[in-house]
């Protein structure tokens, strides 16, 4: 993210393109420096205002915090179901590993924020792991259902989503390394077709498919 250098003074921004840089400053520091590490004054800075500005619009630190990762859950949300009747299980699971990771390569610092809390103890997911979990266990039954049905290999569901979190996840995490393993950037479409097609191959042969 690039850091803002003019002021709201030179500049007229909304109210809502003003929140906007506040809550995408934020993502940007809060995934580097985690909650404890980072400042109201550094998000200031780099949403372009002053720390008295920025006070304007935010309630504190922890609430623009909670709004981070309020944004992050609801979208992982939106992917997260499994279900479907009209299709295989191979072409739920390769639509899943998909979705989640062009979301760790689009927004690797939002994903980011989520690995910086885990990292410092976890204490501020509280609020979130009730509707994370009851997502998980509805997608670990219905990859269950799958193995009773003979339609994949005997594995335990919860360990299977577990995995492809991790396998996708990596790609925002250790984006550094990963684009200097393969040297080039993971934003070049031919490169993130040929980590989609790995991953999802990986997976699916895992799986029996």
């Amino acid at each position: 993210m690039t850091k803002v250098t003019k002021s709201v003074e030179k500049v007229k921004l909304t109210r809502e393109e003003i929140q906007n840089n506040i809550l995408q400053a934020a993502i940007y520091e809060f995934s580097r420096h985690g909650f404890i590490g980072t400042s109201t004054q550094s998000i200031a800075e780099r949403a372009g205002l002053r720390k008295s500005q920025l006070h304007y619009y935010i309630v504190d630190k922890e609430d623009l915090y909670n709004q981070v990762l309020s944004k992050l859950f609801r979208a992982w949300g939106r992917l997260s179901e499994l279900k479907s009747d009209s299709q295989t299980p191979a072409e739920i699971l390769k639509h899943y590993i998909y979705v989640k990771l062009q979301f760790a390569l689009k927004y690797p610092d939002l994903s980011r924020v989520f690995t910086m809390e885990i990292l410092s103890g976890g204490e501020r997911l509280a609020p979130f792991w009730p509707s994370a979990l009851h997502n998980t266990k509805l997608n670990s039954e219905v990859i269950n259902n799958w193995v009773q049905q003979g339609k994949i290999r005997s594995l335990d569901g919860r360990l299977l989503m577990m995995n492809i979190w991790a396998l996708t996840q990596y790609y925002a995490d250790y984006r550094i390394q990963a684009e200097l393993v393969m040297s080039a950037s993971l934003d070049e479409s031919d490169l993130q077709d040929c980590l989609i097609n790995e991953v999802t191959t990986l997976i699916l042969k895992g799986c029996g498919l």
